[in-house]
């Protein structure tokens, strides 16, 4: 049982959760939801071989290094033995030690890259103990697609390992140069589609967005007059929500021929009054727990190892200390509540994490709980 002068702490702790002290909410927009289709990251890849090893190369009789290295020296025009049928001796690279077979990777950004630009690319070997000190030999890098081997990129350069204790991953800084042109479209038919973050996904929000661009470009809005021309309005709806991930917008035929313009509108629409998620992240390797702030607790009365008490329920019981909730008896307490209530007692973070686990296992937490 707890005294009434840290009862009296515990509810000063409170005071910034009274109405008229809530802190303004930040602006939102469009963009800090979602992303348009079609402007993903893409990933263009290759094999090649990193040279001037000191003797931390492939060796040691890897057959597939081996047979690699000889096909690329004769296409290099070096003298390769071959056997009376014609075949690679592709004995003669079994002590190639300072040579190593790597995977190269790059990922072009969302936006996309223009013929010319460089970009560091990850060198991987395959086999070899340490690429510290080689030089990645020029390399084709395909992608994004296996059915359609084409060239995007060339690679080459001095690889730089930058973890000593992973020395079989390295990096080739402005190494690869793009050899064509990879722009990613974000227009199908006339519309493009939004894409809910993961951690925003929800049908709710999928509606409220749907509601807040049907709004804004409805025909003869202000706010959508001020930005541009009018939306010639058919009776359709120029927004519809798909699922709770996507919602597909119709360019207008006044925008048909500035389709940027567009996506940049669409993609500042302010968002007021969006309903939070209720969940609850934690990490417990770190000790960190991260809570939405509409995560509800039941009327439950807390003990937890005979060192604290404290009840959500009301009226209060003479032997726990209460916990209000911000709107008052008859709304329940959010876990930021109780949380707040704990820091005042100096809980140690693994008991709050043990307290939120029982919550949730006993069904008086409502919202999701994620563990990192």
């Amino acid at each position: 049982m707890l005294g009434n002068g840290l009862r009296s702490l515990i509810f000063a702790g409170f005071l910034l959760n009274l109405p008229g002290l809530a802190f303004a909410q930040a602006e939102l927009k469009v963009r800090d939801l979602c992303r348009l289709k079609g402007q993903e990251e893409n990933v263009l890849q290759g094999v090649g071989f990193v040279v001037g090893l000191k003797g931390t190369g492939d060796g040691d009789g890897n057959k597939p290094m081996m047979r690699a290295l000889a096909g690329a020296l004769q296409k290099l025009g070096a003298p390769v033995a071959s056997d009376a049928d014609g075949r690679l001796v592709e004995k003669e690279m079994a002590n190639a030690k300072n040579v190593a077979m790597v995977f190269v990777t790059v990922k072009i950004p969302p936006s996309g890259a223009e013929q010319g630009d460089t970009i560091t690319c990850t060198v991987s070997a395959t086999h070899a103990k340490s690429l510290e000190g080689g030089t990645l030999l020029l390399t084709h890098l395909l992608g994004p697609r296996a059915d359609r081997p084409e060239t995007f990129a060339l690679a080459q350069g001095p690889v730089v390992v930058e973890d000593r204790r992973l020395p079989t991953t390295a990096k080739v800084v402005n190494g690869c140069k793009i050899e064509r042109p990879i722009r990613t479209a974000f227009t199908l038919d006339d519309k493009i589609t939004l894409v809910l973050d993961p951690d925003h996904a929800s049908f709710t929000t999928s509606q409220y967005l749907e509601d807040a661009i049907n709004d804004f470009l409805r025909p003869g809005s202000r706010s959508f007059s001020r930005s541009g021309p009018a939306v010639s309005g058919d009776g359709n709806l120029v927004a519809r929500a798909i699922d709770q991930t996507h919602i597909e917008v119709r360019i207008p035929p006044a925008y048909r021929e500035r389709p940027v313009q567009f996506v940049s509108l669409v993609l500042d629409i302010d968002i007021v009054n969006l309903q939070s998620s209720r969940r609850v992240v934690i990490n417990e390797r770190e000790g960190t727990v991260i809570i939405g702030a509409d995560v509800l607790v039941a009327p439950v009365a807390i003990s937890h190892k005979n060192q604290l008490s404290i009840s959500t329920r009301t009226p209060i019981s003479g032997e726990f200390v209460g916990v209000s909730s911000r709107d008052g008896a008859n709304v329940p307490a959010t876990l930021q509540n109780l949380v707040d209530a704990l820091n005042v007692l100096n809980v140690a973070t693994e008991d709050k994490i043990a307290i939120i686990k029982t919550l949730k296992r006993q069904g008086n937490l409502y919202g999701e709980v994620i563990f990192e």
